[in-house]
């Protein structure tokens, strides 16, 4: 793609003034996909030298904004030993994209893109991530995925100020989860996408909502709650012009298929299990 917009492309390490048409340049998978005529620097991160994936004392995973689609997958794969481990190949195989676009896609790049569809906005909301956001002048501050994500499109984000990390809690890792994703087509942008966490510990029961939705809505209960109690939690929290609207699906479609999908997961999460772990009567 010819961005014949911009003049110069810096790199981030020089930590050069922030000024009006600067972008910061992760894969640069949206941004070289489309014309941007609003912009005329763009800042790469590609040679910060952050680590993609880290394990800290505590059991959480911190997940640096220049992690690629590719390394996460290969991370949750053959490196994470949790039981929610499962659910980053989930999210990494609800793109909408080829293999080329995963070697370059970021985590960093598809949250702060903000689309509904995103899944890593799925995956780290559904696991109580916070991101790390860092200022022009250095100073970082700390927000929830879900309170990050405003909109479609909208993020939590001042002016030059870069999303350095995310942050997966060890608690939520060892979450038992439950995934549910519906489109239009075979292989169309997620129309409705619903995770389910149900935490060993005290038994809670978190589900989210996304893709259906112009935001993350995370659902906490403090016990499972009844069909009838999430389903009004739901429709209680988001309004109608939340359910999200476009060619990949009306909000009346995608409210059914989020409220049908949350049911299907709770009752994963909830069945009754065999000594063997199995659902009981599975076959």
């Amino acid at each position: 793609m010819d961005l014949n917009t911009i003049t110069d492309v810096r790199d981030a390490r020089l930590r050069e003034p922030w000024r009006p048409g600067d972008a910061w340049l992760g894969g640069g998978t949206y941004l070289f996909s489309e014309p941007q005529p609003h912009l005329r620097r763009l800042v790469d991160l590609s040679r910060m030298g952050w680590e993609p994936l880290t394990r800290h004392p505590d059991g959480s995973l911190e997940i640096s904004a220049t992690c690629t689609i590719t390394q996460l997958s290969r991370f949750g794969r053959r490196s994470l030993d949790s039981p929610a481990a499962s659910l980053f190949e989930q999210c990494c195989r609800a793109f909408l994209a080829s293999f080329k676009i995963w070697n370059m896609a970021t985590v960093g790049g598809n949250l702060c893109n903000g689309l509904p569809a995103g899944p890593m906005i799925s995956l780290t909301a559904a696991l109580d991530g916070s991101c790390l956001l860092q200022a022009q002048d250095g100073s970082t501050r700390e927000v929830k995925v879900a309170d990050f994500i405003r909109g479609a499109g909208l993020k939590d984000l001042a002016d030059g100020e870069l999303l350095r990390s995310v942050t997966l809690p060890g608690r939520a890792l060892d979450c038992r989860t439950a995934f549910r994703q519906a489109s239009l087509y075979g292989l169309g942008r997620s129309g409705a996408l619903v995770i389910g966490a149900l935490d060993p510990v005290d038994g809670s029961l978190a589900v989210t909502v996304t893709a259906a939705t112009t935001r993350p809505f995370r659902f906490w209960f403090p016990l499972p709650p009844t069909a009838e109690h999430l389903r009004a939690a739901i429709d209680g929290a988001v309004s109608g012009p939340e359910w999200f609207d476009d060619i990949h699906g009306l909000p009346e479609w995608r409210r059914h298929m989020g409220l049908r999908l949350a049911e299907e997961v709770r009752r994963e999460l909830t069945a009754p299990t065999t000594p063997h772990g199995s659902e009981e009567g599975a076959r």
